[in-house]
């Protein structure tokens, strides 16, 4: 690790400066703050679908948030470009993602008539794979059970995710979500992952 001296402490102190403060490991103690910072942000975000609480999950995402769920190919592997290949979910800014809660709410969409579904997003794994300034990206798995007619499902994955953290509360610029058993009886809707 280099110190803000700039000379190298493998051994998760300070330097004889005292200007930086490391847990063993060299992980930061700023560092430590930031991911539990993002943790409760992305904690957060999944209570507000639980709780279909939509609006207040659209405040989580900027106004320009790209949004996408690659599907699978035939060759087992991920799309790679959601303007030319097929998605699963794909919206190119909030918009779209306020258009899909106005079809939910309003009861104009086939994944969301009634009963209404219940949901539980379950967040794990969470790390912080790079930082720039003030930008995180993030990579996390997750597993959400869904209530619907007596039946339970499945549905778990992982997300790959950049965030704005300048403000008072962080804000999604862009999610990219995996679900990984993507072979389902049903629509798949935002609610899901």
């Amino acid at each position: 690790m280099t110190t803000a001296t700039g000379t190298t402490d493998t051994t998760g102190t300070t330097d004889t400066t005292g200007t930086t403060d490391t847990t063993p490991g060299g992980i930061t103690a700023e560092t430590v703050v930031t991911l539990e910072r993002i943790r409760q942000f992305l904690y957060r975000e999944a209570r507000h679908l639980d709780d279909r609480e939509f609006e207040r999950w659209l405040d989580c995402y900027h106004p320009d948030a790209e949004f996408w769920m690659p599907a699978w190919a035939d060759d087992d592997r991920l799309t790679t470009d959601p303007q030319r290949e097929i998605s699963l979910i794909y919206y190119p800014n909030r918009g779209g993602l306020e258009d899909r809660v106005f079809r939910i709410r309003t009861d104009r969409s086939s994944a969301t008539s009634l009963p209404e579904p219940r949901t539980g997003h379950n967040i794990t794994d969470v790390e912080i794979t790079a930082r720039d300034g003030d930008t995180a990206d993030v990579r996390f798995n997750w597993f959400t059970l869904y209530y619907r007619y007596q039946t339970v499902d499945t549905y778990f994955g992982t997300t790959f995710c950049t965030l704005d953290l300048s403000g008072a509360e962080p804000l999604i610029l862009r999610k990219k979500v995996v679900l990984k058993n993507d072979y389902v009886h049903h629509v798949v809707d935002v609610y899901h992952v």
